[in-house]
C-alpha cells in the first residue's frame, strides 16, 4: 500500500517512483470525490475510467487553450488529445463492472464558486472531480501498469458546503468496495 498524501504532484511523485522500482500486476487508486453529477450522490461509488488534469493549459481572454491547442502536446505512453487519460484496459473483475464508469477532471483547487462550476461543466462536461486521480492514471500509463481508480462521492460540487460533506460514509463505502476488488484480484 502507497500513501501519497493529497494533490497531483504528490501523488505522480510517489506513484512513478513506487511503480519504477518494482513490477505490478495492478494498482488501484483508492479515495474520495466531489460530483457535478447530480445522479451520483453522495456515498456512490465509482470506477473513474477517464480523467484529465482541468488546468493544463493557457488562459487566451476568455477562452482556454489546452496543451494541444499550445503545440505542447504529452509524451510517449501519456495522456490522449487535450490531456485526456482513458484507461482503455480496466482490469476484468465484476466489482469494476458493476460500478458507474465516470469522466472525472483533477484540479489543485476543488470547484467552489458557481461561475467555475458552470464554465467547467460547460468545457469539460466531469462526472467527478478529485485533486489525485489523474495523477495516478498518468503515472500508471507511462509505466505500462494495468490499473483502476475507485471514488466515492463525498459532496455535491457546490459552493463550500461542509454541512452536506459526506466524508465517512464516502471513505466508508470506497474501503468496502476496494476490499472486494482485492478479493477478486
Amino acid at each position: 500500500m502507497l500513501t501519497t498524501g493529497v494533490g497531483m504532484v504528490a501523488t505522480a511523485a510517489w506513484c512513478s517512483r513506487a511503480l519504477a522500482r518494482a513490477a505490478y500486476d495492478l494498482a488501484v487508486n483508492v479515495g474520495v470525490c466531489g460530483s457535478f453529477d447530480p445522479g451520483l450522490s453522495p456515498g456512490t461509488v465509482v470506477h473513474v475510467t477517464s480523467d484529465r488534469l482541468a488546468e493544463l493549459g493557457a488562459e487566451d481572454g476568455d477562452r482556454f487553450l489546452t496543451i494541444d491547442e499550445l503545440g505542447l502536446g504529452s509524451g510517449p505512453g501519456g495522456p490522449d488529445a487535450g490531456g485526456l487519460m482513458v484507461n482503455r484496459q480496466p482490469p476484468p473483475y465484476a466489482v469494476l463492472r458493476a460500478l458507474p464508469a465516470v469522466a472525472g477532471i483533477t484540479v489543485n483547487t476543488v470547484h467552489g464558486h458557481e461561475s467555475s462550476i458552470a464554465v467547467t461543466i460547460e468545457r469539460l462536461n466531469p462526472q467527478v472531480e478529485s485533486m489525485e486521480g489523474a495523477a495516478f492514471m498518468y503515472a500508471c500509463l507511462i509505466h505500462a501498469v494495468p490499473f483502476a481508480q475507485l471514488r466515492a462521492v463525498s459532496n455535491m460540487v457546490e459552493r463550500r458546503n461542509r454541512e452536506a460533506w459526506k466524508m465517512p460514509l464516502a471513505i466508508g463505502s470506497v474501503c468496502h468496495t476496494a476490499l472486494d476488488l482485492l478479493d477478486q484480484a
